[in-house]
């Protein structure tokens, strides 16, 4: 095979990126598939029957508002069951800790922490259901849901973090049209979805986790006078407290209960106040108490589980003769349900049905007509989104040919009238199910997540043949050799990180294997430790046998230290390992980080110390180790270490499990933590190689200099005495920064995994330059890689959002409350 040209190297390699690029778009656009939606809004044709040849929106917004509203209430035929809503949404609360869970009461400390709320259950004045939420469990995708019906994607989660305008048809929209006023007191997510709105608004940011007072508050200090005002017509109270207190300290956080009961009293005092409207004739209210998602263990959110997807919908203000705690709805069932209580037409892309405990109160043709409305806006959404789908304006006039012989049953007889409904909807249904449905749900998605993959392998066999063509032409000059030859030449450790990289591809193949990736990372990792052990054993034996006796002594020294350093890595992997059960199968399972949380928050304060302590002290003496006595290296190494000093001080003085509030001392002293840290990293990496002066002898360390064997094998490895100390402190910056931070924003149950990743990745640098190890660089690159990886996973993240913890964010923000109190 004649050797590559520079030319035929560089477009083979063109054309493979090219590839992979195109196959990640056909995979990305397939499992993260655009839902279609209706544009336009609901208007007067939402109270007329559905017709195959005008789908489109009918509604005249020209309308004055009270003329709409009015038209609106006389087409519906129902008549509004109340005149106000009040939508008080409580961030991150799970239906477990007001209505239990399988059918059985909440807990007798949640009963106790809101006894107001269960006293409106058991006395048949609420409503309450377990809200099933749709992934992604995070706030903004589960407000869309709430207030327009319809499932968002995955893609949302993006968007969370930057919210834009909502333009699909919502309830607060059609709110807005009939002349509604709208007051928002909380999360600011809803003035980036609905701007323009609000008559008033008072909002906070969500991402201030470490305060779960006074975001709090900002809400209630307005309530008072809200309710005696009657210039509103909806008022939304959008508290954060609790879901920020899940993020500090889980479910079972000493401040839940408090939180709990804050929210009881507000539920209290809106439910008195609205009573108390009612009496004196001011019309009647609706209380709604809503939560957009739940909780895990962890306090986390985002993913799919029973506790993040288990929110609230608790109706104050309708009547219940029987309470069920096991009922169960979709959240996207709440806007169809809002929108004919209040006479409105149902959002145009919602899929929720209508809760049906909602009318009870409604004569059985109202009741009907409601659900009626519901399966009109329904069918219209079928009918946009499958354009092939058969279609009758009077479910009798004809069926399909196999039911042709049975028409002649279908006259004005109830029980004929009520088949001939049952068999027209079969009917439907099996056309949407044969023809069109399958392909618009299944099929495209998977159609494109397999020509996905299929690209992205060939990519891959091209790029991996260019690699093993250009790795023989270097290796063997070009020479022709037997394969069995070539991989003769290649270690045992080569041969398992090329096989790693078949591992992930393949791994990659299964949603479980995804799920639980951190196996594959744990394993990886120990398996390549215990390769290097026996390499290391076996280069102590070829010693033994070959070398003179004072050569033994000397490299079996050094081949001695090389085996405690792995052990030392193996005994730490095993540790990480064990710190948090990851994933999401059997993360319930018990693990070091929940026995050390059970045995009480002392401990782990004790263990939290003692690791920032040993972190500091680590990472300031490998700065120190440095030989140069240059100023800006004396200045670096100053820096790090009052940062360390400062880091050590806010643990001590304000990183506990039970923050009740904001602190302005430990945000200022984060503050200068960032600051300090940010310009020495920075100015490290930046300025020092323009300040560096180059020599070219080599090191010659005096007696009185203090600098262990270890760290000079890695700096005699560079002929350049100011450049081999500059690169060496620029990676100990780095990696020092990265952990200073680490303990500054990390859980306190964290500190040790901190303290073993350190620990780590100094011993590996110091195997991979140790005298007698032979390695290839991209042997050591991709050992550390699958460190990273492997650490990534022990301090407790996996590939579900529910892992993220939010808990330091915004933690150097001192504006915050004064912009908004």
């Amino acid at each position: 095979m004649p050797p590559l040209t520079c030319t035929k190297l560089s477009l083979i390699t063109i054309t493979g990126v090219i590839i992979q690029i195109i196959g990640l778009s056909l995979f990305v656009f397939g499992f993260f598939p655009v839902k279609p939606t209706l544009s336009g809004t609901s208007g007067l044709e939402s109270f007329h029957m559905p017709v195959c040849d005008i789908v489109g929106n009918q509604s005249d917004t020209t309308l004055p508002s009270d003329h709409l509203r009015s038209l609106y209430q006389e087409l519906s035929g129902i008549p509004p069951s109340f005149d106000r809503l009040i939508l008080m949404v409580i961030d991150g609360l799970p239906a477990e800790f007001v209505l239990g869970k399988n059918g059985k009461p909440p807990s007798k400390q949640f009963k106790e922490a809101m006894p107001y709320t269960q006293s409106l259950l058991a006395g048949g004045l609420a409503i309450g259901y377990h809200a099933k939420a749709a992934p992604p469990t995070v706030t903004m995708p589960r407000l869309k849901a709430m207030v327009s019906g319809a499932i968002g994607g995955f893609l949302d989660v993006a968007f969370n973090f930057n919210t834009q305008a909502m333009l699909d048809d919502n309830l607060l929209g059609q709110f807005f049209r009939i002349g509604w006023k709208m007051v928002m007191l909380g999360d600011e997510t809803w003035l980036k979805l609905f701007p323009g709105l609000f008559k008033r608004h008072d909002g906070v940011s969500s991402f201030y986790v470490k305060d779960t007072v006074q975001v709090d508050q900002n809400v209630s200090r307005h309530l008072g006078d809200e309710l005696s005002r009657d210039d509103w017509n909806l008022l939304i109270l959008h508290y954060l407290g609790l879901d920020h207190v899940g993020h500090i300290g889980g479910r079972g956080s000493v401040l839940m209960a408090p939180k709990l009961k804050e929210m009881d009293e507000v539920v209290k005092l809106i439910h008195s106040s609205t009573t108390q409207s009612q009496r004196n004739g001011q019309g009647q209210t609706l209380l709604m108490m809503v939560s957009d998602h739940g909780m895990t263990e962890n306090g986390n959110h985002g993913g799919s589980s029973y506790e993040e997807t288990d929110s609230l919908a608790l109706f104050i203000g309708l009547r219940n003769h029987v309470f069920d705690y096991s009922s169960v709805i979709h959240q996207v069932d709440i806007a169809p349900t809002l929108a004919l209580l209040f006479g409105l037409p149902i959002p145009k892309n919602n899929v929720g049905v209508l809760i049906k405990e909602a009318f009870d109160s409604l004569k059985e043709d109202q009741h009907l007509r409601a659900l009626e409305l519901n399966s009109w806006q329904l069918l219209r959404l079928l009918q946009a989104q499958l354009s092939g789908l058969p279609c009758r304006n009077f479910p009798c006039d004809s069926f399909s040919d196999h039911q042709s012989a049975d028409t002649s049953e279908c006259d004005h007889k109830t029980e004929n009238m009520l088949c001939c409904l049952y068999m027209e909807a079969e009917a439907l249904y099996s056309s949407w199910k044969s023809k069109r449905g399958s392909e618009w749900v299944f099929y495209k998605p998977v159609k494109l997540l397999a020509i996905g993959l299929a690209t992205m392998f060939i990519s891959c066999v091209i790029l991996s043949s260019l690699v093993f063509c250009r790795v023989r032409e270097i290796y063997l000059g070009g020479r022709q050799q037997p394969l069995n030859d070539i991989m003769n030449g290649w270690s045992l450790d080569e041969t398992f990180i090329l096989g790693v990289i078949l591992i992930l591809v393949t791994s990659m193949g299964s949603s479980s294997m995804v799920e639980e990736e951190h196996y594959i990372w744990y394993f990886v990792i120990s398996t390549f430790y215990l390769l290097l052990l026996r390499k290391t054993a076996q280069s102590l034996s070829a010693v033994g046998a070959q070398s003179s006796l004072l050569m033994q002594e000397g490299q079996s020294g050094e081949g001695y230290f090389r085996m405690c350093f792995i052990f030392l890595l193996l005994i730490s992997g095993r540790i990480l390992r064990g710190w948090h059960q990851g994933g999401v199968n059997w993360i319930s399972l018990p693990d070091i980080s929940k026995c050390l949380e059970q045995a009480g928050s002392h401990y782990v304060k004790s263990l939290q110390l003692i690791s920032a302590l040993l972190v500091i002290s680590i990472g300031v003496f490998s700065l120190f180790s440095i030989e140069s006595k240059g100023k800006f290296f004396q200045i670096v190494r100053l820096s790090f270490l009052i940062s360390g000093l400062l880091v050590l001080l806010h643990i001590t003085r304000y990183q506990d499990y039970t923050f009740l509030s904001t602190n302005y001392g430990a945000t200022l002293l984060a503050q200068i933590v960032y600051a300090i840290l940010g310009v020495a990293t920075i100015g490290t990496v930046v300025a020092l190689p323009w300040l560096i002066p180059f020599s070219t002898f080599r090191i010659c360390p005096s007696e009185n200099t203090f600098s262990p064997p270890f760290f000079l094998s890695i700096q005699e490895k560079f002929p350049l005495v100011e450049l081999r100390d500059s690169l060496y402190l620029i990676g100990s910056a780095y990696i020092l920064c990265w952990c200073l931070l680490q303990l500054l924003l990390q859980q306190p149950i964290n500190s040790t995994p901190i303290l073993l990743l350190l620990v780590q990745i100094l011993t590996s640098m110091l195997y991979f330059t140790s005298y007698g190890t032979h390695h290839r660089e991209w042997i050591e690159i991709a050992a550390l890689y699958y460190l990273g990886m492997a650490g990534h996973f022990a301090l407790g993240n996996s590939n579900t959002l529910a892992t993220i913890d939010v808990a330091g964010a915004f933690i150097v923000c001192t504006v915050f409350l004064l912009a908004h109190c």
